[in-house]
């Protein structure tokens, strides 16, 4: 590849509005339309936006012209594009009665389109061209005008494609658009047939429109920009037909970092458009998503964690500050104590050493048995642990609760005492019930009298989820006194009989 102009400015087109609204099952309304609109111009500040197809509904129609009154208020009219058809009047009418003021005309850019889809050659296709945009620009629009499929007739039929720009100079087109529509081309591809293309005509402005159908969408943009390609479509999310269009936060940095190009958009503001049409499309990105995804900025591993603690050592210019996001330090089997001090730190706690380690293994613990732990369950964890007293004259080996709906459960439970193991059954209103039935039982043959239970409480963190951790504090009165104790586990019940082993543990060792 040929080195590109350092620093030069790439023009980026969103079309999350046309193109990405032709991925299945995606169809936005008219407010959703005009929210996005104004995010992308006002917000993330792209340089241009496809909004919508000319002719397609009143619906849509009513969004073109929102947007296009809003935007004309703001001076942005001459940055929002609408998807025209070489149908002579209708979709110019159509785009002018909108409010629109630039047409993205769709001709046939591969010769086998033009004679099998339309039954012309390229002369005729021409001469429709030349009719629809004269009337275009009669009614005061700007003409930039797709080769559909450019990259099979380029491949194909060289000389109908550049017979199309040849004919068509005269109109004064502000724009070709080159688009890879079924993205089929490699970035060798690329490169080599857009030098042609500018090296043929290097009076025309050209733009790149890529396609995913071989994950090489990104990867293609960067080899246009190195051929000298200074205009990209992009969409939001990679929505778009089949694989979907180029993602536009992939573009941006990668043009930004790998090939120093500046660029108008404002990196802050890309997540929160991301996760804007998540919510209006209905169509959630994959957590490892480059740039937007929930897990980017996630270290698992406590190796990680502990070289960014010691000196940053993994992170790169990808960080998440750029992007507005903050670094997250995953908790679970892997995690290091640099993991659990990364977390403790954001809720503003210190513990000890020793303290540490115990939470560290408590964590690890959770870890094999729930797949991630969220630094919101930390504070029931610490609490959990600092209230043990390390001493275990009653440990827990086998719990078996069956419970269902309109029947007694049943608990059978298997615990050893001061090395002794033993075994009793139980029923009850409720699995936790039926455990305290089936202890009960068995603490009968050593003459233990169970406290009362007073007070019963469930909390999991703030916004948890159906499989967040869970704590139960349970208050209990002997005759002696009145005490709490807590357990911790992503199964409520289970918190529950945790709490009452501790409280088992803390009697036994008065006696």
């Amino acid at each position: 590849m040929s080195t590109p102009d350092q620093g030069r400015h790439i023009c980026l087109m969103d079309t999350t509005l046309r193109d990405g609204e032709q991925t299945q099952g995606v169809s936005f309304s008219v407010n959703e339309k005009v929210s996005i609109a104004r995010a992308l111009l006002q917000s993330l500040k792209v340089d241009r936006i496809e909004v919508a197809s000319a002719c397609v509904s009143d619906g849509e129609k009513e969004a073109v012209s929102q947007i296009t009154a809003w935007a004309a208020t703001e001076d942005m009219a001459d940055r929002v594009e609408v998807l025209g058809f070489v149908d002579y009047r209708r979709s110019v009418d159509w785009i002018v009665s909108a409010g629109g003021k630039v047409i993205n005309l769709l001709t046939k850019g591969s010769e086998k389109h033009c004679r099998e889809q339309l039954g012309k050659n390229l002369q005729s296709h021409i001469d429709d061209i030349c009719r629809t945009v004269d009337y275009a620009r009669e009614q005061g629009l700007s003409v930039n005008m797709y080769l559909e499929d450019w990259s099979s007739g380029y491949r194909d039929s060289r000389d109908y494609v550049f017979g199309m720009v040849q004919g068509t100079s005269h109109l004064g087109i502000a724009h070709y658009l080159l688009p890879d529509t079924l993205g089929l081309m490699s970035p060798l591809e690329v490169t080599e047939a857009l030098t042609d293309m500018l090296q043929r005509f290097p009076d025309q402005e050209f733009d790149f429109h890529p396609h995913n159908d071989y994950g090489l969408a990104t990867a293609n943009v960067m080899a246009a920009v190195n051929a000298g390609i200074s205009n990209i479509h992009c969409t939001m999310n990679c929505l778009g037909e089949r694989a979907g269009n180029a993602s536009l936060p992939e573009v941006a940095v990668a043009l930004k970092d790998k090939l120093n190009m500046q660029l108008s958009i404002d990196e802050s503001r890309i997540a929160l458009l991301s996760h804007m049409v998540e919510n209006f499309s209905g169509k959630w990105i994959a957590a490892n998503t480059p740039v937007v995804g929930a897990d980017v900025f996630t270290q698992t591993a406590g190796i990680h964690a502990d070289g960014d603690m010691k000196g940053g050592l993994y992170i790169t210019n990808l960080s998440p500050e750029r992007f507005d996001r903050k670094r997250t330090y995953a908790l679970g089997k892997m995690s290091g104590k640099a993991s659990i001090i990364n977390n403790l730190e954001e809720l503003g706690i210190s513990l000890a050493e020793e303290d540490l380690a115990k939470v560290l293994q408590r964590v690890v613990e959770l870890g094999d048995s729930k797949h991630i732990i969220t630094s919101e369950d930390l504070p029931f964890i610490i609490a959990d642990v600092m209230e043990s007293k390390g001493y275990q004259h009653i440990r827990l080996l086998n719990c078996y609760i069956n419970t269902g709906l309109d029947v007694d459960s049943t608990a059978s439970v298997r615990v050893a005492i001061e090395e002794e193991e033993l075994q009793g059954s139980g029923s009850g209103n409720g699995g936790f019930d039926a455990f305290m039935d089936a202890i009960g039982n068995i603490l009968q043959t050593r003459n233990f009298v169970m406290p009362t239970l007073t007070d019963y409480e469930v909390h999991i963190p703030r916004g948890g989820k159906t499989d967040a951790l869970t704590e139960c504090i349970i208050t209990w009165k002997s005759e002696q006194q009145s005490f709490q104790t807590r357990g911790v586990d992503a199964n409520q019940v289970m918190a529950a009989v945790k709490a009452t082993i501790r409280m088992l543990n803390i009697m036994l060792h008065s006696l």
